[in-house]
């Protein structure tokens, strides 16, 4: 035991070390100018997807529903072997809006709708937020564990609220010091890859102490099992509907791996390479592999040790407990933490952001007296996170003796996965539109919250028992646990079956039924795009006339830049753009140049306050004059005829106003097509330079064989000489000689 100081002042001190080291790596990047180039702290961050409920409950299962518990694994780590097509597209994406979660990528996807991003942030806020609760339920559960509090182990009162309040303050610190989420955290990002690797090799101490210390290895616990009749613990199946319950976890942790708020913002936002993803390709399953290797040992452990199979969560820190030895206790408890605060601080600072952008955000906007409060938009980051915390500590309270913290972790995966639809539809299908992802979305929530949520507050007595068994008003094929007489498979796989089924079929049929507008298809066309490599070009020459006053446009963005942010930020952002655009300086642009000085503008003002209301921002309060409007469908009708040979399925003309505030999209193309012919003019100069050098070595071979020639042609001059001199010699010798006489 522990006294609560002691544990208290652990905690501060190893949140402190991480602290400390964010802070760290902060400065090195504000000293240097450079962030860490190496992929290792964005894979090991990607570990935040095993939080407590790994830490913890993975036991818990095992020892109920022996193997059943890698199913959770095994869909995430079939997920991971996708990421290259899938994460890498939501990648590029991102760095061309400017995405800050996905709420904004979906909403993005879809005409930038305001309702889609709202209802996906609602959705993500109800389906999470009992998530967080089940975190600070560990471990304040954990604190009362290894602390000499006479309280129960499951209680709550003054450590609950002082925990929660510490996860306030750590998320703010860590997380939430920017306004602009999409300005990497490397410094948060380094101190969650720490915290991943305490937990990983607190969990893989406690594995070994249990199997070779408690017990004399595998083989001694497996025989040990069999022999005490808990072999259930190392089967793949239990029940009766096992088969339903492998399928649902494989398909559940496959769309969590990517849906969850937190795994898109560490897999997506923070990601600063997508080559990064070709290592955590491997890197994430072996860690899977790693910190689940001991999981059917401890819950072996436990039960063959004789603890209570309903504290079977907390064999991890039961188990070194009962064997006396405080420093492993003291070690499980920090990794225990560690899984939980990393999921705490990243999600809450995701929800916070998705909360403001996408819900106080559009509401200020439709009150002019409350515009005020604009500029004030991280402080009000701040006042959601700790409501988002201290709702989520208050759920907690009120359902601490219910059976909805046991299971909460497989509901919230199915809150996230009525995302996959929209998520993936828009990935892959450019018919897929905004009233088709809007209709599978509400569909598949509604069906979440009544086959999921409904009997989880029937069974708290909050409403009557009679819809639970009878059906509503009184229907039976209407029951939330059998829907059309569809039962005995379970709860979660019910849910799942009945919320993808309609889910799915509602995306198809209104995205079929529906037509959008043509500035929705351009979009559409336009984000499918952005989701393919291209190198990217941050100043594009222009070659038209410089008409359009540059301090005017300077002006108009810098008043909409101060009602969101503050002057120095604004400044700031306005004198980059200028750099960027290598108009520093001038008096005039032209026309190309201020189109693209406002898609940087709204890429600016995407990051601060979402890509959805940014457009929005953008379309109020920027203005065209009517020559620069003539100039702009000039301009677009022009790529558009130059752009006719690499137009995708469902380009339209873009020669009418529907077109100015899409047409960032045609910019990229023509500046695509201007690099593949700058890639075969460079393959071209490297033919040339190989002929060149073929045609200069047979230079030099044809000069080498004149030199022999010339030096044979030389031999043979001197050959004949010798001759000629050798006969001229002999001829006077013939001349004396006496005659012949016969």
């Amino acid at each position: 035991m522990f006294s609560s100081l002691t544990v208290i002042l652990t905690i501060t001190l190893y949140m402190a070390v991480l602290f400390g080291i964010a802070q760290l790596v902060e400065r090195r990047i504000a000293t240097r100018g450079e962030g860490f180039k190496s992929p290792w702290v964005y894979c090991l961050s990607l570990a935040v997807y095993h939080t407590s409920w790994t830490f913890y409950g993975s036991v818990g299962f095992a020892a109920s529903s022996g193997l059943q518990f890698l199913g959770v694994y095994l869909g995430a780590i079939l997920g991971i072997a996708f990421w290259w097509i899938t994460l890498r597209r939501m990648v590029f994406a991102k760095e061309i809006f400017r995405i800050t979660s996905i709420a904004d990528f979906i909403s993005t996807r879809y005409n930038r709708s305001e309702t889609i991003a709202a209802l996906v942030t609602l959705i993500a806020l109800l389906g999470v937020l009992p998530y967080i609760a089940l975190q600070l339920k560990a471990v304040v559960a954990s604190f009362q564990l290894i602390t000499d509090n006479d309280s129960s182990p499951m209680g709550w009162g003054l450590s609950g609220l002082l925990i929660t309040l510490f996860m306030v303050a750590f998320t703010i610190m860590f997380g939430m010091r920017r306004l602009d989420p999409t300005e990497r955290h490397q410094g948060m990002m380094t101190a969650l890859a720490a915290e991943c690797l305490v937990k990983l090799i607190a969990f893989i101490t406690i594995g070994l102490f249990v199997s070779f210390s408690l017990f004399d290895g595998f083989d001694d616990i497996t025989e040990r099992l069999f022999d005490q009749g808990f072999e259930r613990v190392v089967q793949v199946s239990g029940t009766s509907n096992s088969g339903a319950m492998w399928l649902t976890l494989i398909i559940l942790s496959f769309a969590a791996i990517q849906n969850l708020p937190r795994m898109f913002h560490v897999a997506v936002v923070e990601n600063a390479d997508h080559k990064h993803i070709k290592t955590a390709i491997w890197v994430l399953p072996l860690y899977m592999i790693l910190i689940n290797l001991f999981v059917v040992p401890i819950a072996a452990g436990g039960l063959l040790m004789g603890l209570p199979q309903e504290s079977a969560d907390y064999y991890v820190l039961l188990l070194p407990q009962l064997a006396g030895n405080n420093a492993l206790t003291l070690l499980a408890f920090i990794g225990g933490f560690s899984a939980a605060t990393g999921m705490i601080i990243v999600t809450t600072m995701t929800l916070s952001t998705m909360a403001s952008n996408h819900l106080i955000l559009p509401v200020l906007e439709r009150m002019p007296a409350c515009r005020f409060i604009k500029p004030f938009l991280l402080q009000i980051r701040w006042l959601l996170a700790a409501m988002i915390l201290l709702g989520s500590y208050g759920f907690a309270i009120e359902f601490t003796d219910s059976y909805i913290l046991v299971a909460i972790g497989l509901i919230s995966f199915v809150a996230v996965l009525q995302f996959t639809p929209a998520l993936l539809g828009g990935l892959f299908w450019n018919r897929g539109n905004s009233a088709g992802a809007l209709a599978g979305l509400l569909a598949g929530f509604l069906m979440w919250i009544y086959t999921l949520m409904v009997p989880a507050v029937i069974s708290h007595g909050w409403l009557p028992e009679s819809i639970l068994n009878e059906g509503l008003f009184g229907f039976s094929l209407l029951r939330p646990e059998a829907l059309f007489g569809f039962d005995e498979i379970g709860s979660i796989p019910h849910s799942v079956f009945w919320t993808l089924l309609v889910n799915i079929s509602f995306y198809i049929f209104g995205s079929l039924l529906y037509s959008p507008h043509k500035a929705e298809r351009n979009l559409s066309t336009e984000f499918l795009c952005a989701m393919k490599p291209a190198p990217t070009q941050r100043a594009r020459p222009t070659g038209l006339d410089r008409y359009i006053p540059l301090d005017d446009k300077l002006n108009e963005a810098q008043t909409l830049l101060e009602t969101y942010l503050n002057i120095d930020k604004t400044k700031d952002a306005l004198l980059q753009i200028t750099e960027d655009l290598q108009v520093t300086g001038k008096s005039h642009i032209a026309i190309i140049e201020l189109l693209e000085f406002h898609r940087m503008l709204e890429h600016v003002l995407a990051g601060s306050i979402g890509a959805a209301s940014a457009h929005k921002a953008m379309e109020s309060g920027i203005r065209y004059n009517p020559r620069e409007a003539a100039d702009l469908k000039a301009l677009y009708s022009h790529l558009a005829v130059e752009l006719t040979q690499q137009r995708m399925p469902g380009y339209e003309d873009f020669n009418d106003s529907e077109t100015g505030s899409q047409s960032y999209g045609l910019i990229n193309n023509l500046q695509n097509k201007i690099k593949k012919h700058e890639q075969t003019i460079r393959i071209q100069d490297k033919q040339i330079e190989d002929l060149e050098a073929r045609l200069e070595a047979r230079y030099q071979e044809v000069f080498r064989t004149r030199l022999e020639t010339q030096k044979v042609r030389q031999e043979n001059e001197m050959l004949k000489l010798q001759i000629e001199n050798s006969l001229m010699i002999e001829k006077p010798l013939d001349a004396e000689a006496p005659p012949f006489k016969k």
